[in-house]
């Protein structure tokens, strides 16, 4: 009787887990971390640990990928490519920057947050593949875009009109909306949308109403928000750029 033999099962090699790796790992940690503070810091959606945990994990996946088959590529017969794993972040990290995007009242949301989750894991995967020095060099790239870039932007569109959503909230029955609106337009503002919803705050007894106020003019952004905190019967005043409004 025949016996067939067959081939020990390869152990997979120790000397591809050591400094090298936990360097690679430790880099991605830190400098996806300093991305996730940052995002944290402006109170997103996704923050430190998002950012921290994404781009460490596409770190040890192009680390696997790159130091994970040695045992089996010392088999002449078998040939890998070890970019593949690395191929996969770019299209899987998508579904979770899909998840950050939302339009609420045609203004979408969230688009610098997604765009810097694909930063995230395009460092933790430079940091897995052992080019710490552009992942460093990539991670100085966002606090550069997200710090310097929106002043630069203000300055150069100074000039320009500008264009907010304020979310204001009153008492109703005073005809305070009226001396909003009229409080805009001698800031030198149009009016382009009103939304009014009415809700009850503090007491039952004390109506108020939620104003949601789209304006665009050449006048001064925060003068107009303090004129509007400071009208009688204005209960609370938020505003922002909509330029700024995908951050």
């Amino acid at each position: 009787m025949a016996v067939l033999e067959t081939a020990p099962l390869a152990q997979p090699d120790l000397s591809t887990q050591g400094p090298t790796q936990l360097l690679a790992l430790l880099t991605a940690l830190v400098l996806c971390s300093l991305i996730g503070f940052e995002r944290e810091l402006r109170q997103k959606s996704a923050g430190l640990r998002t950012h921290t945990l994404v781009g460490l994990g596409a770190a040890l996946f192009v680390v696997v990928s790159k130091f994970g088959f040695q045992d089996v590529l010392a088999d002449p017969d078998i040939s890998l490519d070890p970019s593949r794993l690395a191929a996969q972040i770019v299209s899987g990290i998508g579904f979770i920057g899909a998840g950050l995007i939302f339009v609420r009242q045609d203004i979408v949301r969230g688009l610098t947050t997604a765009a810097t989750i694909w930063v995230s894991a395009a460092v933790g995967t430079a940091a897995g593949a052992g080019l710490w020095l552009v992942a460093t060099a990539v991670t100085a790239g966002h606090f550069l875009v997200v710090s310097a870039y929106p002043p630069v932007v203000r300055w150069l569109t100074r000039s320009r009109p500008a264009t907010a959503l304020f979310r204001i909230s009153y008492e109703d029955g005073r005809g305070v909306l009226r001396g909003i609106l009229a409080l805009a337009t001698q800031q030198h503002f149009a009016v382009q949308e009103v939304h009014t919803a009415r809700r009850q705050v503090r007491a039952p007894d004390v109506p108020a109403v939620d104003l949601l106020l789209r304006v665009h003019g050449r006048g001064d952004l925060d003068d107009l928000a303090v004129a509007l905190s400071e009208t009688d019967g204005v209960l609370a005043v938020q505003w922002g750029d909509l330029e700024d409004q995908d951050e």
